[in-house]
């Protein structure tokens, strides 16, 4: 080999061994390894900077844009709190959550897909009082199989597949042509995490809050006149077991309902008195039906998916200190409204706009961004900031959001639009409708995530330039015997093993070369090989690293390295069995 291809080999270990062995970001990492194969001489700009314009790249750029319509308006978490209802066991729960992971997963990117739900996961064990441990590994795996079913399923088949365009010079696959495989691997991961999880997951209580030191908040919701929660039972609305939250009261038609049972059916304009902890107040306002009480907040200035919530605690100086929400004028004041307010851990009763202000509250705020501008510094409050970043959702925009993205699925599988045209029209009408707004569009990409996938096409192509992956290629043949399924084999091995110790894009676009020399070797058709890369690089069930969503559950559910080696090594083998077994037999050799 020349010494480009040296250097070029050189620079991909070092970049995995890196990513394997410290926390330094891959971006940076496989930019950094970009950079040395430019400025050496390996990689024209042209080539190093191709990735940034790959079609499949930039389909994964618009589809965050997609989805934020979808988690602006609620969308996916309103269907989520529907769907899981209440289960028999803990089997059943698993399967509850494992079916609409790997439904939605099929269709939206499984990041953001598990990103919503962990949330909503971690509320529904509580209320149930299941183990959470037992469930997020089965929720990541599961959005990790429903991703193999569709080409948009996750970013490495829209990535594989843009390689297979423009370096194969293959058509590419349509929308629903992995579901061959991705199907068959889905079926198998359910079957082995229900059967073998009991043995395999660990069962780890979550550490509760000391419920002395939760700051308890009396927060007003009313039922919307119209809504799905009018005439639903308590129970039946998901009001009765809301973690952390009490319903204190119902006001209805000037008459106080105290000690509400859960059969108690709500009517519209009930004003509903909740005390509880922050977070569980903010989850108030992602319940599809329920608007906040006061009609403060309707007068506030600018659409509700515009705002932001915020904690303000006041201070001694506050000119509205001994007067009434009303009276002060808060609104008017400090352009917020007060949508939930604390006083040392008292169970306060009445409408807030008829509470008096004390040194020492804590209010929970509704207003624009620029409300911490105004007032971080203000002697009015001692500390303001804001909550987690959540703004209420735009749950009228829900339903356009859903027939927007059903529309963008049927128009690239019918093959009227490619998967990128379709994603473009998706999200300038998610824009356009107001699902979504262009700030929240700006920041929508996981910049990080298209980095990598960018410069992993760059570090690619040189393997490919400089004749490096053919030399690995040949050696993959030669181990193999020249033997197609060996060495179908081998490159499904070679790919979960580089997906273990790094991202799946990155092993996806580095096995792809190989992959392709290989087949070319051999004389066989490509797309084999190209099917197995997609699905081993996803199958990265082993480690927490292998995978984002595997990373996103790891803290949430308190497991260690040692449990996703435990479940995640036979569940690969098994899935790489089903995978080197079914590709061949409907993509020939």
């Amino acid at each position: 080999m020349a010494w480009e291809a040296w250097l070029t080999l050189s620079v991909v270990v070092a970049c995995f061994a890196i990513m394997a062995f410290t926390w330094v970001s891959p971006d940076i990492v496989m930019a950094a390894g970009l950079t040395v194969l430019l400025l050496s001489g390996v990689l024209l700009p042209g080539e190093a900077l191709a990735g940034f314009a790959n079609q499949g790249m930039l389909t994964v750029a618009v589809l965050y844009v997609v989805i934020s319509g979808l988690t602006e308006t609620g969308a996916v978490a309103w269907i989520v709190q529907h769907i899981l209802g209440r289960p028999r066991s803990e089997r059943q729960a698993q399967l509850r959550l494992m079916l609409p992971a790997a439904g939605f997963s099929a269709f939206l990117n499984n990041t953001p897909v598990v990103a919503v739900f962990v949330p909503a996961v971690q509320a529904w064990a509580r209320r149930n009082k299941l183990s959470l441990s037992r469930l997020l590994i089965p929720l990541s795996y599961a959005s990790i199989a429903g991703g193999t079913c569709t080409l948009i399923g996750t970013s490495t088949n829209l990535v594989v597949n843009g390689l297979l365009v423009d370096q194969a010079g293959l058509p590419g696959l349509q929308m629903f042509d992995l579901a061959w495989v991705g199907l068959p691997v889905t079926v198998v991961v359910f079957l082995f995490v229900m059967i073998f999880s009991a043995r395999l997951l660990p069962e780890r209580e979550q550490p509760l809050a000391d419920g002395e030191n939760v700051r308890e908040y009396t927060a007003e919701m009313m039922v919307e006149e119209g809504s799905q929660l009018q005439g639903c039972s308590i129970e039946k609305a998901g009001l009765r077991s809301l973690p952390g939250l009490f319903l204190a009261e119902i006001e209805r038609d000037g008459t106080i309902l105290p000690a509400v049972g859960p059969r108690e059916r709500l009517q519209a304009n009930d004003r509903l008195v909740f005390a509880g902890a922050i977070e569980s107040v903010v989850d108030l306002h992602r319940i599809r039906g329920l608007v906040p009480a006061t009609d403060q907040v309707s007068k506030l200035t600018g659409d509700r998916k515009d705002r932001s919530f915020f904690e303000a605690v006041v201070s001694d100086t506050c000119p509205l200190v001994g007067k009434s929400v009303r009276e002060g004028r808060f609104r008017t004041r400090y352009r917020a409204a007060i949508i939930a307010l604390a006083r040392n851990g008292e169970r306060l009763r009445g409408k807030i706009g008829d509470m008096v202000l004390r040194t020492g509250d804590t209010l929970l705020l509704e207003a624009r961004p620029d409300f911490i501008d105004q007032q971080g510094r203000s002697r009015d409050f001692l500390l303001v900031s804001e909550v987690g970043g959540f703004h209420p959702p735009n749950h009228q925009g829900a339903p356009i959001a859903l027939a927007i993205v059903s529309g963008m699925v049927l128009a690239a599988a019918s093959g009227m639009l490619s998967m990128l045209e379709a994603a473009l029209v998706a999200a300038g009408l998610m824009i356009v409708s107001g699902c979504t707004s262009g700030r929240v569009a700006r920041q929508a990409p996981d910049w990080q995530v298209l980095v990598v996938i960018a410069t992993s096409f760059g570090i690619g192509a040189a393997l490919q330039k400089t004749g490096a992956a053919g030399v690995l290629a040949d050696g993959i043949v030669g181990l193999a015997g020249g033997n197609p399924w060996a060495t179908l084999v081998l490159v499904f091995v070679a790919t979960a093993l580089l997906s273990a110790v790094a991202t799946n894009n990155v092993a996806a676009v580095l096995a792809f070369p190989i992959a392709l020399s290989a087949a070319g070797y051999m004389g066989l058709d490509v797309m084999p090989f190209a099917i197995t890369i997609m699905v081993a690089a996803s199958a990265s069930f082993a480690t927490p690293i292998g995978y984002q969503t595997n990373l996103m559950v790891y803290n949430a559910g308190g497991y260690r390295f040692a449990d996703f080696v435990r479940i995640g090594l036979p569940l690969t083998l098994l899935v790489g069995v089903v995978t080197v077994v079914l590709v061949p037999l409907v993509w020939q050799f």
